[in-house]
């Protein structure tokens, strides 16, 4: 084995272990910030809303959104934090302290009750890690950016336990590549993340999946859900795009701004308190048929509108959750709208999270993912994710289609990964 090899397999270690440390590490911090903001010591974000005063569903997002609005305040003031896809891929130097800084202050925010995502803060802490630790070696520009994608895939492995789905993030959304050397990296730099992120996880599935007479029927119903799925995906990505281009600029109203968006979705937890945090809430409402039909459609219109809100006020987080949380909850709607008013009965679990895949597979233009990801988080029987694989490929190539009709259907719109604003993309790009 010559040298290089040698060293890109020890850096294959080495990666997958410091992005469990960075899955464990930002895992732990999201629950310090929740059980502070909501005053609670057992039980999920949606119990610790539930059970909080009225006074402290309120406040506690508002503070959580002005102490990260002045963290990025001060942090934009002196560093640019560039996009991490954009940095691996166009081999840009990877700014250590400045990334982490900010995956903190998204922890943080979504810890207080943000409706965003929390998956980019560790992708972006694996990723500095990873290429701290491996900053001293030789490594070729090729090598780099294979270790630093799946840095950011193992990332997202741990804080969800979904090793598959991690390792296919970083192959489908951030690398985009096939090749062999790719694949052995996301696979086991994955595995290692998920089982060094175990003691603070316990590998715990964000759902849980309940007992249902489900059918083979389901997966043609999947396809013929999938232009609601492409209506959501496409609205929910047209929203996030208006809210990033017309956002706060980095000044001090980024401190009053983050935090009436943190007080709006505390006011709005006193009605639903599933709204607060990235979605998880949602999910596990939907999976367990806690919603009516009314909530559903409340939560469909008003999930997408709080996380714009929050990136209108500057503020920076995944849209993973978010999307799939809006995807499950217009599913809701319309399952439940057919239990309620034909003779038909279809399974609430199965129909939401169908629609959640294919809305993911519209935000992230990624179908296979989309679909393996919902997998690993709902753990359902394994035929289901012929149903999810159903529903995400078909809103998939409806989208394409919907594309190549009408080109003002974006698409630029069908990847979602991580979109830079104007001032974060590189120019290499730019010249493109």
């Amino acid at each position: 084995m010559n040298r290089r090899n040698l060293e890109f397999s020890c850096g294959v270690l080495l990666v997958g272990l410091l992005a469990g440390v960075a899955g464990a590490a930002t895992t732990f911090l999201l629950h310090f910030v929740e059980h502070l903001t909501y005053h609670y010591s057992l039980g999920t974000l949606l119990d610790g809303v539930t059970g909080a005063s009225r006074v402290r569903r309120a406040v506690g997002p508002m503070i959580g959104g002005a102490l990260a609005g002045l963290g990025w305040w001060l942090l934009r003031r002196r560093a640019r934090v560039p996009s991490l896809s954009t940095a691996i891929t166009h081999h840009e130097p990877i700014p250590r302290l400045v990334m982490s800084l900010d995956a903190g202050l998204q922890v943080l925010l979504v810890g207080a009750g943000a409706s965003l995502g929390r998956e980019g803060a560790p992708r972006q802490f694996a990723a500095a890690l990873g290429d701290l630790g491996t900053s001293r070696w030789a490594l070729s520009a090729e090598d780099r950016e294979i270790l630093l994608g799946c840095a950011a895939g193992a990332g997202l492995a741990a804080v969800y336990s979904v090793p598959m789905g991690g390792a296919l993030f970083a192959l489908q959304i951030v690398l985009r590549t096939w090749k062999l050397r790719a694949v052995g990296t996301a696979l086991i730099t994955s595995a290692l993340a998920t089982a060094v992120a175990a003691p603070i996880t316990h590998l715990e599935h964000v759902l849980q999946w309940p007992d249902a007479n489900l059918s083979y029927l389901l997966t043609a119903f999947a396809i013929l859900l999938s232009p609601l799925a492409l209506g959501v995906g496409l609205a929910f990505n047209w929203m996030m795009d208006f809210a990033r281009a017309h956002k706060v600029r980095d000044s001090w109203l980024l401190i009053p701004a983050i935090a009436m968006a943190g007080l709006a979705v505390g006011l709005l937890s006193h009605w639903w308190p599933e709204l607060p945090g990235n979605g998880r809430s949602v999910l596990a409402v939907s999976i367990s048929s806690g919603l009516t039909l009314a909530s559903a459609v409340v939560i469909c219109v008003l999930k997408p509108l709080l996380t714009a809100l929050f990136l209108r006020a500057g503020a920076v987080g995944g849209m993973l959750t978010p999307a799939l949380a809006t995807g499950a909850a217009a599913g809701s709607v319309l399952a439940l709208s057919i239990n309620t008013w034909t003779p038909l009965h279809v399974s609430l679990p199965a129909v939401s999270l169908a629609c959640a895949a294919g809305v993911l597979a519209v935000t992230q233009g990624a179908p296979l993912w989309a679909a393996l990801f919902v997998t690993e988080l709902a753990r359902p029987p394994l035929w289901l994710l012929i149903v999810f694989l159903a529903a995400a490929m078909a809103t998939h190539y409806l989208a394409l289609a919907c594309r190549g009709r009408r080109p003002a259907c974006g698409p630029s719109r069908l990847r979602r990964a991580e979109q830079p604003g104007p001032e974060q993309r590189s120019p290499h790009r730019q010249a493109r």
